[in-house]
C-alpha cells in the first residue's frame, strides 16, 4: 500500500517530527519514501475490562515488569495482566503464592497492605492483609484518563483502548526533510520502522509501605500515594488506605517515566530530563527545578547530595546516548551536571550508601563503589555479564534483581563477594 502524505488527514504528529520545526524555513522541496508501520488500537468495554478483575492460583512468571518489596512478600507485575505474590519470607527459597489478574495493570504500591494498582484508566486497592482471602476493596473510576488517549486518539465513553495491533505495512511519501515518526491517520497510526513501540508506556522492610525499584510510577509517602502518567503527576489522599481519594494533579512534561520518593521530595524522569518536585505540602507538589537533556530514558535515584540518572538509547526513548549523569542537588533549586560516564544500554539502578547498582539488560549487572563521585568509572566492584535485568531493589543487604531472565536475589552483605540466593526463572511456552 502507497500513500502520499499529501492526501492523508493527520492530526497529531510526535517524536521525530518535532525536530522538523527547527527547519520551518527550509525551502527544499524534494520529496523521498519512507516505510511505516500501520496500527489500527484494539479496544474493550469498561465493562468487560473491570470484570476481569480475580484472584487466581499460583502462576509462572513470563514477562516481569515492575517489582515491589513489602515486608516477607515480593510483588511482581506482569505487564498488562496483574501481579505476582511470591512469600519471600525465606529468601533462599521464595514461593508464588498467588496472582492477581488485574487487566491494564502496569504499576503498583503497597500501604498497609493495601496494594494500589492501575488497571487502564482506574485505580484499585487491594487488601492482601490475608494472602488467602486477597479481595478488591475500592475501585476509583477513570481517574487515568490520559491513558485513554493515545497518539491522539480518545476512546469514547464506556471503552477502553487496550492495545494496537500491526495491520499492514505501508509507503508515505515525505519530504526530504523529514526524518520519519508517527502520523495519526483516521482510523489508526503510521510508525516509521524502528521508531517507536506501539505499547503503551507504557518498597523485606517491616515498615507499612514498601519500596518500589527505579522503575516505579507509583510512590507513596506518609498518606498520599503519588502516580504519574505520560504527562501529569496524581496525588492521592491514602490516609483511609481502603479508601483512596483523587486529590490533586500536577503537570510536569511530556513523556514522564519514572519516579522516586526522597525525603519530602519527588526526582521524576522523562525523556526530557529530570524534575523536582517538593512535597513538604503533600497533598499539592511543588515544582522546585528541573534538569534537560537530549532525549533519552530516565530512571533516576538520589541521596542528600547527587541523583544519579541513567540515560539510554533504544526505540522507545528515541535517544541515542548510554550514559550515567552524576547530578549535584547540593542545591536543589539549581541541579546541575557533576560528572558524566558512559555504559553500555543502562535501565533502572539502586543505590544502598556508597553502593551503587546498575542494570545493564543483556549486558548484565554493575556494582560500583560511588564515595567517590568523581572516580566512578573507576571504583567497579563487580559485573556480572551472565544475568538480564533491567530493575533492582537493594534492602538490608539483599539486592532484588528483575529482568528477562527472572527475579535473583544475592546477598552483598560482602560486597567483595556478592553471592546468588536463589532464581526464579521466566517461563516461557513449550518450556
Amino acid at each position: 500500500m502507497k500513500l502520499n502524505r499529501k492526501g492523508i488527514t493527520f492530526y497529531l504528529v510526535i517524536g521525530t517530527f518535532f525536530t522538523l520545526l527547527a527547519f520551518s524555513g527550509c525551502t527544499d522541496t524534494c520529496e523521498t519514501t519512507n516505510t511505516y508501520t500501520y496500527f489500527e488500537p484494539i479496544y474493550a468495554t469498561s465493562q468487560e475490562v473491570r470484570d476481569g478483575f480475580k484472584i487466581g492460583e499460583p502462576a509462572v512468571l513470563k514477562s516481569p515488569g515492575k517489582i515491589y518489596l513489602y515486608g516477607q512478600y515480593v510483588l511482581i507485575n506482569e505487564p498488562g495482566e496483574g501481579v505476582h505474590i511470591i512469600n519471600n519470607a525465606d529468601n533462599k527459597n521464595p514461593v508464588i503464592e498467588k496472582f492477581i489478574y488485574i487487566p491494564g495493570n502496569f504499576d503498583i504500591a503497597v500501604k498497609n497492605n493495601i496494594l494500589y494498582a492501575d488497571s487502564y484508566v482506574d485505580l484499585l486497592a487491594i487488601d492482601i492483609s490475608d494472602i488467602g482471602n486477597i479481595r478488591l476493596v475500592t475501585r476509583l473510576e477513570n481517574v487515568f484518563p490520559n491513558y485513554n488517549i493515545q497518539f491522539g486518539f480518545a476512546a469514547g465513553d464506556g471503552v477502553i483502548i487496550t492495545g494496537w495491533e500491526e495491520v499492514q505495512k505501508i509507503e508515505v511519501t515525505d519530504e526530504c526533510r523529514s526524518t520519519g515518526g508517527i502520523v495519526l491517520l483516521k482510523f489508526g497510526v503510521a510508525v516509521a520502522n524502528d521508531a517507536f513501540s506501539a505499547s503503551p508506556n507504557v518498597s523485606g522492610p517491616s515498615t507499612p509501605t514498601g519500596i518500589g525499584g527505579s522503575m516505579a510510577r507509583f510512590a507513596v509517602q506518609s498518606d498520599f500515594l503519588y502516580a504519574v502518567d505520560s504527562y501529569n503527576l496524581n496525588v492521592f489522599d491514602i490516609s483511609d488506605t481502603s479508601s483512596p481519594k483523587y486529590e490533586n494533579t500536577v503537570e510536569v512534561s511530556w513523556n514522564v517515566e519514572t519516579i522516586f520518593p526522597f525525603k519530602d521530595k519527588l526526582f521524576i524522569g522523562a525523556q526530557a530530563g529530570m524534575f523536582i518536585f517538593d512535597i513538604s505540602v503533600p497533598a499539592s507538589p511543588a515544582h522546585v527545578s528541573s534538569f534537560l537533556h537530549v532525549t533519552a530514558c530516565d530512571p533516576v535515584v538520589a541521596n542528600d547530595d547527587y541523583a544519579f540518572v541513567t540515560l539510554r538509547s533504544g526505540t522507545a526513548c528515541q535517544g541515542f546516548t548510554n550514559q550515567l549523569d552524576v547530578i549535584d542537588i547540593s542545591s536543589i533549586e539549581n541541579p546541575r551536571l557533576h560528572r558524566t560516564y558512559p555504559m553500555q544500554n543502562p535501565y533502572g539502578l539502586g543505590l544502598d550508601g556508597d553502593v551503587l547498582f546498575i542494570c545493564e539488560a543483556e549486558f548484565g549487572l554493575r556494582v560500583y563503589n560511588i564515595a567517590d563521585v568523581d572516580n566512578i568509572s573507576s571504583n567497579l566492584i563487580a559485573v556480572f555479564t551472565d544475568i538480564n535485568v533491567f530493575d533492582v531493589i537493594p534492602w538490608q543487604k539483599v539486592l532484588l534483581a528483575v529482568g528477562e531472565d527472572g527475579l535473583y536475589q544475592y546477598d552483598y552483605s560482602d560486597i567483595e563477594n556478592i553471592e546468588l540466593l536463589s532464581f526464579i526463572p521466566i517461563i516461557t511456552d513449550g518450556e
